[in-house]
């Protein structure tokens, strides 16, 4: 059910982020990059899931696509300045070439500032939601993309590089620098189709524990996943030095802790019914997944 989901989900996603990133604008260059690393290949998982956080309290995801676009748009963002070579320095993103390896750094480093930037414009033109809801969803958004959010999560992994940290560094670490966007991306998907304060508790629940998981997930996909699926090397952490849930908790001990993460989501969605269905299933997929 959750491929038939997205895959009814992505050609809306796509078609509006073409609409939203013309090349037909000036200078054209810059919207080439922009436009490289957002049809790369990406799950859109983000807009997805705030569509299905919608729908799991009424109200017809489509109908937010300028939000939902606007959170792939940072996250691609993120992509591009984390592939560059005072980051990660990685030369593959979904198996492609990162975009500064195509296009240079500079111009994919304004790739990325682009993209972040067009990205407030496009969710503030979202139609047919009251102004004081969208702020303060744009608001929430806007924080878990800075300082105190996925960008603060950034900063401490670098520092963390080639250091001894504890689980509750490497935890608060990811809740920022993945988390944080995943949840912004479900809580939105709430506001905006007038979750209770109940629901938007319990999809924030939901929703960290998603993150949790995802990123264990993804620490052990560097050790043991398929470099092809995954679209680049295997071993970037251990490249990189960096502390993971797998380095410090061991594999096992590390998908032990990304199935409790699972077990907790499913459970905050207690009191919804079938229409929490695809959430369900997403948190599923998570464990499961081969990229």
């Amino acid at each position: 059910m959750l491929k038939e989901y997205i895959k009814g989900r992505l050609p809306a996603i796509d078609e509006a982020l073409d609409r939203f990133l013309p090349l037909t604008n000036y200078p054209s260059h810059i919207f080439e990059a922009m436009r490289y690393s957002v049809f790369a290949g990406g799950k859109r998982l983000r807009p997805i899931l705030l569509m299905a956080a919608a729908e799991a309290v009424g109200k017809s995801g489509s109908a937010f696509i300028n939000v939902a676009c606007g959170m792939e748009m940072i996250h691609t963002y993120s992509l591009i300045h984390d592939d560059l070579p005072a980051m990660d320095n990685d030369d593959l993103r979904r198996g492609k070439p990162t975009n500064h390896k195509v296009f240079g750094e500079a111009v994919a480093i304004l790739a990325g500032d682009g993209l972040l930037t067009e990205a407030f414009k496009v969710m503030l033109a979202q139609p047919n939601v009251a102004p004081e809801i969208l702020v303060t969803v744009v608001g929430e958004i806007a924080a878990a993309a800075g300082a105190m959010g996925m960008v603060g999560g950034q900063t401490i992994d670098l520092m963390a590089e080639g250091k001894t940290i504890d689980g509750e560094t490497l935890k608060r670490m990811h809740q920022a620098k993945t988390g944080a966007l995943f949840k912004a991306a479900i809580r939105s998907g709430a506001r905006l189709a007038g979750a209770s304060g109940v629901k938007l508790a319990a999809l924030t629940e939901y929703a960290e524990q998603f993150g949790l998981a995802f990123q264990i997930t993804d620490d052990i996909l560097d050790v043991v996943g398929v470099e092809e699926k995954i679209g680049k090397p295997l071993g970037s952490d251990v490249k990189n030095n960096k502390v993971t849930y797998v380095s410090l908790y061991s594999l096992e001990g590390a998908k032990k802790m990304a199935d409790e993460a699972v077990d907790r989501a499913i459970n905050a969605l207690d009191d919804f019914g079938d229409e929490a269905t695809i959430l369900r299933d997403f948190v599923h997929y998570l464990v499961n997944r081969d990229s």
